[in-house]
C-alpha cells in the first residue's frame, strides 16, 4: 500500500490536503520543493483564496454551457448530456520535455503508416514473422476491402491522437494509440479559451506556446490530401449525427476549418464520385474527413443495416475520387494486442529504438502470459483489445471478487480479445477540488496531423485528462473524468 506524505508546510489553506505519493507529482518534487515551471502557478495561487477559484470556475462551468460543450454518456437512464468536466488549473510541460513527446510521437505514426500500407500490399512484416499472420488478420478492424488499395500519399492515418502516461521515473511512455477517429480535440481547444480568461495575467506571462491554429492546421492537411486534379477541392466533415457523443465536436471542428457539416443522407455516390446535396444543386466532395466507424461507413460494402454512412461510398473511395480520413482499416494499428508489438513496428522499418517507450503489455492469447494474467487479475489492468472510452476494462487493484471471475470467464473464452497492463502509478497534477488544491492522476493526448511525405505537425499540447474522483485511475470523461488545459512552455 502506497504511503502517504504531505507536501512542504504552506501557510495557505488552499494546500492543507495536498499530499504525496509514489506516482510522479506534476507539481512538487519527492522533497516537496515546487517545480520550476510550476513556480508561477504557485504563486498565483498563493495570492488566491477559495472563494476566487470558485469564482473562476463557475465563469469556466457558464462557459462550456453556453457554448453547449456536453458529452454524452450512453446507458446513463439519468439523461445523457453532461457538461464536459474542466479542472481549472493547467498542467505544464517544458520545452525540453515536449521535445522528446514530439520526436517519439512523428516517428510512432510514420512506423505506423508504413506498417498499415504494409499489411494491405505485400505483407512483409508478416513473411518475416515479425508479427504473426494470425493476430493481424483476426483483429476486427482489419478490412481485407483494403488489400491492394493504394491511398494517397500512403497517409492511412491523417489524424492521430495518442495517449500518453508519465511513470514515476518522471519518462513518458504510449500508453495506446487512436488512429480511427480520435476525439477530443475540440475540449483541448476550448479549454485554451477559457484559461486565457480564468488567468489572463498568469496566462500573459508565462510564454505557453500557442494551439489555436490547430484548425487551420488540420484544413492544410485535408487539403493535401485531395485528388491531384482537385485543385480547390470541397471538403467536408462526415458525422453521424446529434445523438453522437462527439457531436460538438463535429460541429466545432468543421465551424474552424470553415468546411460543411453533413450526414450520410447528405451525400450520394454516381458513377463512383461523391456529391453532396446543397441548395444550388449537386456539389462533388473531394475530402472526407469522417467521423463514423468502419462498419458503418457504407451499407454497401460493410453493414448493411447502417443508417449513417453512404451507399456506395467505398466504391469512389476504391476508385481514387474521394479521400477519407482517416483511411478505412486503420484500427488494425491501434488494436491493443498490436499495440505490443510497435516497439518491433518501429525497430523493423526505420531501423531505430523508439524514443517514446510502451507499456509492459501481455497478450492473453499466448498461453503462459494468459495463466500469469489469470494469476494476478488483483494486480493487473486488462483491457478488450477494441474497446475506448475506459469500457471493456478491469483495474484490478480496485476490482471486486465478482467483477475478477467474470473477466477470468471472459478471458478464458475469448483470449484474443484482451491484454493486460501493470496497474500504472499515473502522475498526479494539481486540481481545485472542493474548495481545495488536491492532486489527481493524470494522461495527455497530442493530436498528431500527418499530410506524408514526413510532414508531421503537433501542436505544442493536448488534451490533459484527469481523473476527478480521488484515488482514480480512471481519466475517461464517460467514467468520471475531466480535463485541463495543458500548456507548454516556449523555454
Amino acid at each position: 500500500m502506497l504511503t502517504e506524505r504531505s507536501a512542504p508546510e504552506i501557510d495557505h489553506p488552499l494546500f492543507n490536503s495536498y499530499t504525496l505519493d509514489a506516482a510522479y507529482d506534476e507539481m512538487f518534487t519527492a522533497e516537496g520543493r515546487v517545480r520550476p515551471p510550476y513556480m508561477p502557478l504557485y504563486r498565483r495561487l498563493l495570492e488566491l483564496s477559495a472563494e476566487d477559484l470558485h469564482g473562476r470556475q463557475r465563469y469556466a462551468d457558464l462557459t462550456f454551457l453556453n457554448q453547449g460543450i456536453t458529452f454524452t454518456v450512453y446507458g446513463d437512464t439519468e439523461g445523457t448530456e453532461r457538461i464536459f468536466p474542466y479542472d481549472l488549473l493547467p498542467r505544464i510541460i517544458t520545452s525540453s520535455e515536449w521535445a522528446v513527446i514530439e520526436a517519439g510521437l512523428k516517428q510512432r505514426i510514420m512506423a505506423l503508416n508504413m506498417f498499415l500500407h504494409d499489411i494491405y500490399h505485400e505483407g512483409k512484416i508478416l513473411t518475416d514473422k515479425v508479427i504473426p499472420r494470425e493476430l493481424v488478420y483476426t483483429c476486427h478492424h482489419y478490412r481485407r476491402e483494403m488489400r491492394g488499395v493504394d491511398v494517397p500519399g500512403k497517409v492511412y492515418t491523417s489524424v492521430v491522437g495518442t495517449d500518453l502516461v508519465r511513470l514515476p521515473s518522471g519518462e513518458f511512455a504510449v500508453l495506446e494509440d487512436n488512429l480511427r477517429v480520435p476525439s477530443g480535440v475540440s475540449y483541448m481547444l476550448t479549454n485554451r479559451g477559457v484559461m486565457k480568461r480564468a488567468f489572463p495575467r498568469l496566462f500573459a506571462h508565462t510564454g505557453v506556446r500557442p494551439i489555436d491554429h490547430y484548425g487551420q492546421v488540420l484544413l492544410t492537411t485535408l487539403r493535401s490530401l485531395a485528388p491531384v486534379h482537385r485543385p480547390d477541392p470541397t471538403i467536408v466533415v462526415l458525422t453521424p449525427g446529434v445523438f453522437n457523443s462527439a457531436y460538438f465536436e463535429h460541429t466545432f471542428l468543421a465551424r474552424q476549418m470553415g468546411v460543411e457539416l453533413v450526414e450520410g443522407r447528405d451525400l450520394l455516390v454516381h458513377d463512383s464520385v461523391v456529391y453532396m446535396r446543397t441548395t444550388a444543386g449537386l456539389r462533388q466532395v473531394d475530402v472526407i474527413y469522417r467521423r463514423i466507424d468502419d462498419d458503418f461507413i457504407d451499407p454497401l460494402a460493410f453493414r448493411p443495416d447502417s443508417i449513417l454512412g453512404v451507399a456506395g461510398l467505398f466504391n469512389a473511395y476504391r476508385a481514387g475520387n474521394v479521400v477519407l480520413a482517416n483511411a478505412i482499416g486503420t484500427g488494425v494499428a491501434d488494436d491493443k494486442a498490436i499495440y505490443a508489438y510497435v516497439p518491433k513496428i518501429i525497430k523493423y522499418y526505420m531501423g531505430v529504438e523508439p524514443i517514446l517507450p510502451n507499456v509492459e503489455t501481455y497478450l492473453c492469447e499466448d498461453n503462459g502470459q494468459r495463466s500469469y494474467v489469470l494469476d494476478h487479475l488483483d494486480k493487473l489492468v486488462v483491457k478488450s483489445v477494441g474497446e475506448s472510452g475506459g469500457y471493456g476494462m478491469l483495474i484490478g487493484p480496485h476490482s471486486t471478487a465478482e467483477e475478477r471471475e467474470r473477466f477470468r470467464r471472459l478471458i478464458e473464452h475469448e483470449p484474443r480479445n484482451y491484454i493486460a497492463q501493470p496497474t500504472l502509478q499515473l502522475s498526479r497534477a494539481p486540481c481545485f477540488v472542493d474548495g481545495a488544491v488536491e492532486p489527481r492522476h493524470v494522461d495527455l493526448r497530442p493530436y498528431i496531423l500527418n499530410s506524408g511525405d514526413d510532414q508531421i505537425t503537433i501542436v505544442p499540447g493536448g488534451l490533459t485528462r484527469v481523473a476527478l474522483r480521488k484515488g482514480s485511475l480512471v481519466v475517461n470523461s464517460s467514467q468520471g473524468g475531466g480535463s485541463k488545459d495543458t500548456w507548454v512552455l516556449f523555454e
